[in-house]
């Protein structure tokens, strides 16, 4: 089994009209009824998720969508959801129909979103006009500089080529650096400050603990780790200084007065601020904390949806700090999950949390989105290093 969390699998979406084979075509991919097939325009009504690890191309997650030449308000809705698909996807396979009307509305916000994407003629066992297929293929090719693969999902014909293009059509930036990137090296110590208070969950560690973890352990480094209460014993208990630290952000504060001066030291949100997003947008945004007032208004956004909890750092902690900054007139939204306003305009500043549960494309649409509308954008690590004025003394 592989334990590959989907936020960091290369995510598929599968795009075209009602009845296209979109469902019969994930179903041949992925070799299971993930799909429900029928001869009925509009089968799939809400969005299909399939883990896969597929030779080639590794892990992955096929997203089967709603046709987006759906009607009425429930058709807007489904809509509504294949573009928030598209806001995760890293390369789509967009199922082309004779007339290309309505695809070329979504082959323009693909291209928009530097979203790579492979056009397939599904149901080729069905096209009996050879001359009038040659010539919409090569159209095709005129227009889009892409020749579609002829495929036939219920005959299970050309998915070879479909993981072939795949894989040829990956996005440049689809293999991204490590968590930790160039900041440690084989046979390194490296201490990990890790709290237990009331949010950390009952017998186990959060993902980007885990994560991070698992990444130090694959490049052979000697890993500590302690509670922020026991890290003045741990440090004294080692032989020499940890090359690097990473602490949860809300104890920065206290763990950088106790650090030796030859650690460097970081936090867990800030590096997944970099492994995720833009971390040096990031990083000139949170300077806008110096231009926010009482009447400024702040969005929070989280990746996940969880029960808030007394010490919540999104949802208590920062805006807690924020107003005791600023003022109590301060205005906060919060968001989580797939939930983000399209119209950023009326914000001063957006905070992010890690974005643990999200995949980089989906967190790189938010940031762009952000300086489209000009509005700042920064992570939770870095507020809180920058709110306790030890900004420029982190390792980023």
């Amino acid at each position: 089994m592989n334990n590959t969390p989907q936020s960091n699998r290369l995510h598929i979406t599968l795009l075209g009209k009602r009845n296209s084979g979109k469902s019969s075509l994930i179903n041949a991919l992925t070799g299971h009824e993930t799909a429900l097939v029928s001869d009925t325009p509009g089968t799939t009504t809400d969005l299909v998720y399939k883990s896969m690890e597929i030779k080639g191309i590794g892990p992955c997650i096929f997203i089967d969508t709603p046709g987006f030449d759906d009607s009425g308000e429930l058709g807007k809705k489904r809509i509504e959801q294949t573009l928030k698909a598209i806001e995760k996807t890293d390369i789509a396979l967009f199922l082309c129909d004779k007339e290309m009307i309505e695809e070329e509305k979504w082959i323009q916000i693909l291209e928009e979103k530097y979203i790579p994407y492979v056009f397939i003629l599904n149901k080729i066992d069905l096209y009996e006009n050879q001359h009038e297929t040659a010539t919409f293929i090569s159209n095709l090719q005129k227009q889009y500089g892409k020749t579609p693969l002829k495929i036939s999902a219920k005959q299970k014909q050309g998915l070879d080529s479909i993981v072939s293009s795949i894989i040829k059509n990956l996005p440049e930036d689809y293999k991204k650096p490590c968590i930790t990137g160039d900041r440690v090296k084989t046979g390194d110590l490296v201490l990990l400050v890790i709290p237990q208070d009331i949010q950390a969950p009952e017998g186990r560690l959060i993902l980007p603990q885990v994560q991070t973890l698992r990444e130090l352990l694959d490049k052979k480094c000697m890993v500590m780790s302690c509670t922020t209460d026991l890290l003045p014993a741990t440090l004294q208990a080692l032989s020499y200084p940890p090359q690097l630290i990473i602490t949860d952000s809300q104890v920065f504060k206290t763990v950088y007065e106790q650090k030796p001066k030859e650690s460097q030291l970081t936090s867990f949100s800030i590096l997944f601020a970099e492994y995720k997003g833009d971390i040096d947008y990031f990083k000139a945004s949170v300077k806008a904390i110096e231009l926010l007032k009482e009447t400024s208004k702040i969005l929070i956004a989280e990746a996940c949806t969880h029960a808030p909890q007394t010490e919540d750092i999104g949802r208590v902690k920062i805006p807690c700090l924020l107003r005791n900054r600023i003022g109590e007139g301060l205005s906060i939204d919060i968001v989580s999950g797939n939930d983000f306003p399209k119209d950023l305009s009326p914000y001063d500043l957006i905070i992010h949390c890690g974005a643990c549960m999200f995949n980089r494309k989906h967190v790189l649409n938010r940031v762009e989105q952000a300086k489209k509308q000009q509005v700042p954008m920064t992570n939770y690590g870095v507020v809180l290093a920058y709110l306790n004025g030890i900004l420029e003394n982190i390792n980023y």
